[in-house]
């Protein structure tokens, strides 16, 4: 029965950010089972799962809380929408409570089904907001190289990654990309990080007075780049992005998809560096993965300006089919009422001590890692081919997927962004579990460094 699944999955499935020549004949790993932080593949073989999926599954693989709620509302009301002035009362909850834990001032919260979504709806915003403030011209949107904010139209064009662009033919969207703020990768010889920092300014503000501020909507930012190698901002980075953009009458949106629900140590990214945003995105952690929702979170200020302007033309011309749909509303609500009663950002950051320190002591001064990195509990381990010139490998070596496929020999998942390999735990993996995740990293740079010798 699983050989007959798995070959109906090389068969039929079209898989997302995968080589499909490649999958026609090496096929899937067929994830069959959850328990706690481990996933069973179909030949029974255990990983310990270091990405929590996709950097979502904060509560583990098989919380019986949360299938007993979504079996419980499914029998209740499984599906109904939010348009036309509907709602029910799990929608009211999620959204509520996520108000209450927005460091934005008076939320709104727009309900949406993924990440992607949530920015696209973000980016839309910021274009209404200023045609209701008859200044339509502002419609550029700055974004950052390296960053990843979705796979939608929009959400590809924010993006700074080639493969997100390459051969799709995008259209014009007036994105235009800002340095990305990774100061082990490019700062200047001798450079300090408040230097660096300093020059980043400089550099966005020359940015912003060679395109005009009447040009630009918003800048779009995650607190910490996660498909962009978990990389952190310099000190300070944040504060300044900020006021140099409100002086600017540009709108800062942040992308706390990976960030968001503890993740850094605090409720959201923007509150570990400093900033309020003028809008943020939600999605991943907010249902701990379970089910698919998302958000764009609103300041007043904003709202208020849309609101008006809806009201002027009669309707708000937006939103889904499925936006605050009740099942994946009420598994977010009881998510967040979860993530309370363990207080999430300080078990993070505890987590994330723990697993820094591991990192410390048995990655950290190996060969061919050239930094370790992260906030909260999230890290990044950068691969070098030389450790005191900073050197990377040649891609065509392919080192980091080398690591990935070495790591689940030892029984291990983790996931590389190139050459840096990324670790974002559920927040139920014990200190025990830590020390196994590490310690399987380690053997795995072992390996990889055996076999490139040879």
């Amino acid at each position: 029965m699983l050989n007959s699944l798995r070959s109906k999955d090389m068969t039929h499935h079209f898989h997302s950010q995968t080589n499909p020549r490649r999958h026609e004949t090496d096929g899937p790993l067929m994830v069959t089972e959850g328990r706690g932080s481990f996933v069973i593949d179909e030949l029974g073989n255990r990983y310990l799962e270091g990405m929590g999926g996709l950097w979502c599954a904060s509560l583990g693989f098989d919380n019986e809380r949360l299938a007993d709620v979504a079996a419980a509302q499914m029998k209740k009301l499984a599906t109904y929408h939010t348009f036309n002035h509907r709602s029910n009362d799990p929608c009211s909850d999620v959204a509520e409570q996520i108000a209450e834990l927005s460091p934005i001032p008076g939320s709104k919260v727009f309900l949406v089904n993924s990440g992607s979504e949530a920015n696209d709806t973000m980016v839309k915003l910021a274009w209404y907001y200023n045609v209701a403030r008859g200044k339509p011209a502002k419609r550029k949107i700055i974004s950052r190289k390296g960053a990843f904010h979705g796979s939608t139209v929009m959400g590809a064009a924010l993006s700074g990654l080639p493969h997100m662009h390459e051969s799709f033919n995008l259209p014009g969207l007036n994105v235009i990309f800002a340095e990305k703020p990774h100061f082990y990768r490019n700062c200047e010889a001798g450079e300090s990080e408040e230097a660096y920092c300093n020059r980043l300014i400089a550099d966005l503000e020359n940015l912003i007075q060679k395109e005009g501020a009447d040009s630009i909507a918003a800048m779009i930012a995650e607190p910490i780049m996660g498909a962009g190698g978990v990389v952190t901002p310099p000190a300070g980075y944040f504060p300044r992005v900020r006021e140099l953009l409100a002086r600017n009458d540009i709108l800062l949106l942040s992308d706390e998809v990976v960030c968001g629900f503890g993740r850094s140590g605090h409720w959201f990214g923007s509150q570990a560096y400093g900033f309020v945003p003028d809008m943020m995105s939600i999605a991943k952690g907010l249902s701990s993965g379970y089910m698919p929702i998302a958000a764009a979170v609103i300041s007043d200020d904003v709202y208020q300006v849309i609101a008006d302007e809806a009201n002027r033309i009669g309707v708000f011309g937006h939103g889904f089919t499925y936006s605050g749909h009740p099942v994946t509303a009420a598994v977010a609500a009881e998510v967040l009422r979860t993530y309370r009663e363990m207080n999430i950002p300080a078990r993070a950051a505890a987590l994330g001590r723990h697993l820094f320190a591991a990192l410390g002591n048995s990655v950290a001064h190996h060969e061919m890692v050239g930094e370790v990195r992260g906030e909260g509990f999230l890290a990044g381990i950068e691969l070098v081919a030389d450790k005191a010139a900073r050197t990377p490998f040649d891609p065509a070596l392919k080192v980091g997927a080398l690591v990935e496929r070495r790591c689940r020999v030892h029984g291990v998942m983790i996931r590389n962004m190139g050459d840096v390999i990324s670790i974002c735990p559920p927040f139920v993996m014990t200190e025990s579990e830590i020390d196994q995740l590490v310690g399987a990293i380690a053997a795995a740079l072992d390996d990889a460094h055996a076999q490139l010798g040879r």
